[in-house]
């Protein structure tokens, strides 16, 4: 548990999110020859959002493919290489193209370690921007976290930060394991961090305090950590409230640890996310909850999330989207219970 976990020095960029995805690629592909990039339209174009500008320049088109409009083919080929050896990275466009992948992910890559009694392993990287925020059509604003997490085999990482993105990436491209790291797009460009220049890890597994509090605990992650830091500064600043925010940056797993810390700490619980609320992971860290932790309870554990509903055309986003005032109120009404 730590906000900082690298221990670097040195020459730093003030990079977004989107930027330290590159930044983090690089590095990567740099360090290890066996590491490759692919995806549709990541090569000469960049990838939709530019997370792979100028790797082909500096790569070439061995290590940064382009692959036909085929999520099933991209991601099908890249457990073959895996299997082989190679460390592939394969970037999906939207987090709502990953279905015809899915088969692939958790029939082949989550299961390639038990299925050969540990004769081989996958360590790939399958990388999709998610979320809402964004005013995309149809299918472009998934958060479906959920159906990864499920999945024994897979890790899952959602950053929050420019920092945690490129050391969270560095982990996830050397993990022998498959791991489905999802960028949350809402803040790919929403602001800057320092961010060493030199390659560096952020664990897996391990949650961050994004504040320090002793009323209440908002457990978060990706997008929904600033609108929740900004419910969290404001209720301290006007209302005495003292929240502790908690950054899962990595789903699965999940670091029980330090939610069950916090929770023992404030005896009170909100959960944050944008997915729909039923069958989301709040249910998970509530249950987490109330099976090791029930007699440090002082309230019901508060779940304000996305509705149960598809995602909605750009008129209804912001209104679907959990912000600081919905989250300021599921916190007060979790403190006054």
């Amino acid at each position: 548990m730590s906000t900082q976990d690298a221990d670097t020095a040195g020459s730093t960029q003030n990079l977004t999110l989107v930027q330290a995805v590159r930044d983090g690629l690089y590095g990567e592909m740099e360090r290890d020859d066996s590491v490759l990039v692919m995806g549709e339209d990541v090569g000469q174009n960049g990838g939709v959002f530019r997370a792979t500008q100028g790797l082909y320049d500096e790569f070439g088109d061995d290590r940064v493919v382009d692959t036909p409009l085929a999520e099933a083919g991209i991601v099908g080929t890249a457990v073959g290489m895996a299997a082989y050896g190679m460390r592939p990275v394969p970037e999906i466009q939207f987090m709502g193209f990953i279905y015809p992948a899915f088969d692939q992910i958790i029939s082949h890559a989550a299961r390639m370690r038990t299925r050969s009694r540990g004769r081989y392993t996958c360590p790939m990287v399958v990388r999709a921007p998610y979320g809402g925020g964004i005013r995309a059509p149809e299918h472009h604003s998934e958060s479906k976290e959920a159906f990864f997490v499920h999945e024994p085999g897979l890790k899952v990482v959602i950053p929050s930060t420019p920092y945690d993105t490129k050391g969270l990436l560095a982990s996830a491209i050397r993990d022998p394991d498959p791991v489905v790291f999802l960028e949350p797009k809402l803040i790919y460009r929403a602001f800057r961090e320092e961010v060493p220049d030199e390659t560096y890890t952020v664990p897996l597994g391990e949650a961050a305090v994004r504040r320090e509090g002793a009323d209440v605990s908002v457990y978060t992650w990706g997008a929904m950590t600033r609108p929740t830091m900004e419910a969290a500064e404001d209720l301290a600043e006007n209302e005495g409230i003292d929240c502790e925010v908690v950054d899962l940056r990595t789903l699965s797993p999940m670091d029980t640890d330090t939610i069950l810390e916090s929770f023992k700490k404030t005896g009170r619980a909100v959960v944050v996310h944008e997915a729909p609320k039923t069958g989301g992971l709040a249910g998970e860290i509530t249950a987490t909850i109330q099976e090791e932790a029930l007699l440090y309870q002082e309230a019901p554990v508060n779940r304000v999330t996305g509705f149960d509903v598809p995602f909605p055309l750009y008129a209804l986003e912001d209104y679907y989207l959990p912000e600081a005032a919905r989250i300021a109120d599921g916190i007060r009404e979790t403190v006054e219970f």
